[in-house]
């Protein structure tokens, strides 16, 4: 499913909504509803650009770090399993 708006486009508007003072408004120009507002600023409130990036980038290196302990955990109990099997554990 593609976004209407990136989050850098989604953080500029809720900038302008702190600017102008009138989140309706803002709404209105952008097309988007009160709910789908108020989502994004809980969301994003208080997020630069840059700090959006590094978010991005810490999230995808922590799935990779989970992704990584779960196949060693995988590794582990197979080896587990094997060493049952022998009669060494």
């Amino acid at each position: 499913m593609k976004k209407r708006f990136s989050e850098e486009q989604i953080i500029q508007i809720l900038r302008e909504a702190e600017t102008n003072g009138n989140n309706i408004d803002v709404c209105r120009q952008y097309s988007i509803s009160e709910q789908t507002f108020y989502y994004w600023r809980r969301r994003y409130q208080g997020l630069s650009v840059s700090e959006l990036h590094r978010l991005k980038w810490l999230e995808s290196e922590n799935a990779k770090l989970k992704r990584l302990v779960a196949e060693q955990a995988l590794a582990l109990q197979s080896l587990q399993e094997v060493l049952k099997k022998r009669g060494l554990l």
